[in-house]
């Protein structure tokens, strides 16, 4: 299994990555990505990802920290997209749930990098919080169609209309105990599905309430195997190809 999302720099974790990395093994994770979500922590990422040969990285500035990113923040990412461990732009997108920055400011910082990414032929990894039509309008907009939804937390509907773009759809613990998604689980197609922690959070049942960590994304192919009624190897080799095929620089 690959968990294509987790924030291994996070005071919770980056202290016991060893550790993390022999639960894994365990638990049959055999790569992770860990995800930047400003300047900084894409190049804690990308310090993470030099270090272990099973860690990758991704570069970019989340919503929350849109309204601090600097004049030169498109420079600064492109440059550290070069770097042959980082498999992607993001975690970028929109978030209206907070509003930590303004809605303006999100849109225009989350065009730019989706910009960088069609120019550079990256695939985007995209959070999505309460702005479903301004999020899939910004995607339009750039023309940009190589992406995931990470952590997916919204209907069918719109879904659909993400994996007509060309996105994959990511599920996290959330589908072990948020009974809506189960209904958007079980009506996509595996092919469009991949699978990832977002450790520190989102800890599936049973670890619910604890630190998440990249092991846990068994629990969410187990699921998703339960919520299909299909085989958990095929759901397991399945969403595994996909962030092959998303994300090339894993291979």
């Amino acid at each position: 299994m690959i968990d294509t999302h987790c924030h291994l720099y996070d005071q919770k974790l980056n202290h016991k990555i060893p550790e993390i990395l022999e639960n894994a093994k365990k638990a049959n994770i055999v790569k992770m990505i860990c995800i930047g979500d400003t300047l900084d922590t894409s190049d804690a990422s990308i310090q993470i990802a030099e270090q272990y040969e099973k860690i990758y990285a991704s570069v970019g500035i989340h919503p929350h920290e849109s309204k601090n990113a600097p004049d030169n923040y498109v420079t600064q990412i492109k440059n550290k997209a070069s770097h042959h461990k980082v498999v992607a732009i993001g975690e970028i997108g929109l978030d209206y749930h907070y509003n930590f920055s303004d809605p303006v400011i999100q849109k225009k910082v989350f065009l730019n990098q989706l910009k960088l990414a069609k120019e550079l032929n990256m695939p985007a990894i995209i959070h999505c919080r309460d702005a479903d039509e301004d999020l899939y309008n910004t995607i339009i907009a750039s023309n940009h169609t190589k992406g995931v939804i990470h952590c997916f937390a919204s209907n069918l509907d719109f879904a659909n209309k993400l994996i007509d773009l060309g996105y994959y759809i990511s599920f996290t613990g959330m589908i072990t105990f948020v009974k809506e998604l189960n209904s958007v689980v079980k009506s996509i197609d595996i092919k469009n599905i991949m699978i990832e922690t977002d450790s520190p959070y989102l800890a599936p049942i049973p670890y619910r309430g604890k630190t998440n960590q990249p092991a846990y994304v068994a629990q969410v192919a187990e699921k998703i195997s339960e919520i299909k009624k299909m085989d958990l190897q095929d759901v397991i080799k399945i969403t595994s190809k996909n962030a092959h095929t998303l994300f090339e620089k894993l291979l």
